[in-house]
């Protein structure tokens, strides 16, 4: 039996743009996929010899008929792929997207991939955030920096706020006294996106533990040589963090300004 107007199917209006657009500001397209299909590794298509793809789902609207389709894209070989899943009837694009990998697994377009050997994670998508996470320079901070950096904002990278603290901050804001961390969901324990590891489970539990601890203990003698902390989470949104950062940085340059005036 079809749906009726009031029961999700858009019958004698367009859906709302919130269905199927992605939202200004919103969480960056690989974060907004990721949740949907429940997980980094849960985006994979079989190419054959071994070889896998990351996929993803585009949500199109058909205004002549007032319906969104979703359509599974992969890249093979140069070319961009596409497979036509369902259509999709949710007024918010989140819901639509989840909808669409869903059908996407039922209908067998979609695999998981096997782990390496050698490897000590416990999932394709701990052992994705393991090594996204592993050094400096990573698209979390590099997106950070180009976006305060073109706010007229400028740093040090990768240095010690304080010499005689052996702690190295991302990004470091001398006169303003602020130092910026941007810290991996696996690495730091993000209270959102981690997931205890299943091999090697006491290993993984202490070495996490140990990085928050080390976090709260830098945050603690920063803060106490009147330096402020912030720590952004690999998964926020950029221009909001970029936001907080400058507030701050405007905020404790203006600060030293008044102090050193008076004195």
């Amino acid at each position: 039996m079809p749906r009726t107007e009031g029961q999700g199917h858009w019958k004698a209006r367009l859906p709302p743009e919130r269905a199927y657009k992605r939202r200004v500001g919103g969480v960056a397209p690989v974060i907004e996929q990721d949740r949907a299909a429940g997980g980094h590794n849960r985006r994979s298509v079989a190419l054959g010899d071994g070889r896998f793809a990351r996929a993803s789902i585009s949500l199109r609207l058909y205004r002549s008929t007032r319906r969104i389709r979703a359509y599974l894209r992969w890249s093979q070989d140069g070319k961009t792929r596409e497979r036509y899943v369902c259509e999709v009837e949710h007024d918010s694009r989140g819901k639509n997207l989840a909808e669409a990998w869903q059908r996407a697994w039922d209908m067998d377009l979609l695999v998981e991939e096997p782990l390496p050997p050698e490897s000590s994670a416990s999932s394709l998508e701990v052992r994705a955030s393991m090594r996204a996470n592993r050094g400096k320079d990573t698209r979390p901070e590099l997106t950070l920096r180009k976006l305060l950096y073109g706010r007229g904002l400028r740093y040090r990278v990768d240095a010690r706020p304080l010499i005689e603290i052996r702690r190295t901050a991302d990004l470091v804001f001398p006169g303003a006294r602020v130092a910026v961390f941007v810290d991996g969901c696996f690495w730091h324990g993000c209270p959102e996106h981690y997931r205890p590891a299943v091999r090697k489970a006491e290993f993984w539990r202490e070495k996490i533990e140990g990085n928050r601890a080390r976090d709260l203990e830098t945050n603690e003698m920063l803060s106490a040589a009147g330096w402020q902390v912030i720590r952004v989470w690999e998964h926020e949104n950029p221009d909001l963090a970029a936001e907080r950062v400058e507030r701050e940085v405007r905020a404790g340059r203006l600060q030293r300004s008044v102090t050193s005036a008076r004195g």
